[in-house]
């Protein structure tokens, strides 16, 4: 099977969606009293986090914090454990904070968390990267760049530093000339020559635009009798394959047992909830033959897998 489904238009296949007639303030002061009174009323956590979009609980925080003097995460943290601790902290953590943050913690340790790296890196917009890259560095006083350099090599590291450079084209108006010009450099790269060229792979599919890949991908399969996806698994190997497979595919997540990682489970469900989540439950069934739902419910439970279910959204 070749590229084609991918590349559905940033932003519209979300569950999550701006909540009508909301209010910083009433939530601000409902999330307060859920906390502050004789035990945490989870429940009203849950319905106010997941029923509003990034931006909205952003404007929670704020007024949490103006009002009540308090950080809400800090709060959240005192008040809650375990996985629901970790869910709801990532519902009120800035977008580019909290990448910056699923980046760190993949490259902390002993070993790397290639399969994190290559799902924030390929599916973020160059815009989210370069505020990504910032978030990074006013929280480590480190650059992005220098860790990945520290802890990836070769092909792999060339392509993650390319694509952590925000540079990827993001126009949405195709070029046939160019498509067909591209289509011509992949074939000679890897196909057409003995070996292969790994810099202009890297070239083409970490800087050009998903709609102009979409095109090239076709004009290579008129060249070459052959999915580009193919080409790339005869080519190449390990990590750098990975990559440019999920560039590809730019739905990159590891759907066999994604119910029972919870670091995995928790940052795509949070990432991609205003983004793609429709597409990813789409693929996860079509790749398990069950429904994501399915899944959390069998592997996960109480207000965890409550909050869960509702940035799911609906059963397939």
């Amino acid at each position: 099977m070749g590229f084609s489904i991918v590349f559905s238009q940033v932003g519209s296949r979300g569950t999550i969606r701006d909540y009508p007639g909301f209010s910083p303030s009433v939530d601000a002061e409902a999330i307060r009293k859920a906390i502050r009174g004789i035990g945490t009323d989870e429940k009203t956590l849950i319905r106010i986090l997941t029923e509003r979009s990034n931006a909205q609980r952003q404007l929670i925080v704020r007024e949490y914090q103006a009002a009540y003097e308090q950080e809400l995460k800090d709060d959240l943290k005192g008040d809650l454990s375990g996985n629901l601790k970790h869910i709801m902290v990532a519902l009120v953590t800035p977008p580019a904070v909290f990448d910056a943050k699923q980046l760190k913690k993949s490259m902390k340790g002993t070993g790397t968390d290639e399969d994190a790296l290559i799902e924030i890196l390929t599916t973020r917009t160059s815009r989210q990267m370069k505020e990504i890259s910032q978030a990074y560095y006013t929280v480590y006083k480190k650059s992005l760049g220098d860790d990945i350099s520290s802890e990836t090599s070769g092909d792999f590291r060339k392509a993650l530093l390319t694509l952590a450079d925000g540079r990827r084209d993001e126009s949405l108006k195709v070029d046939e000339h160019l498509a067909k010009k591209d289509a011509q450099i992949l074939y000679n790269a890897g196909e057409n020559k003995w070996g292969t060229d790994e810099d202009k792979f890297t070239e083409v599919l970490c800087l050009r635009s998903f709609p102009q890949l979409k095109l090239t991908f076709d004009e290579y399969r008129n060249i070459c009798q052959k999915d580009i996806e193919d080409s790339i698994k005869g080519e190449l190997s390990g990590h750098f394959e990975d990559l440019l497979l999920a560039i590809g595919k730019c739905t990159c997540i590891s759907y066999q047992g994604a119910g029972t990682d919870e670091f995995t489970l928790n940052r795509i469900m949070v990432s991609r909830s205003e983004i793609d989540l429709l597409d990813i439950r789409h693929e996860f069934k079509k790749h398990c033959s069950y429904s994501l739902y399915s899944a959390i419910k069998s592997d996960t439970s109480g207000d965890y897998e409550t909050t869960l279910l509702k940035i799911c959204g609906e059963d397939d």
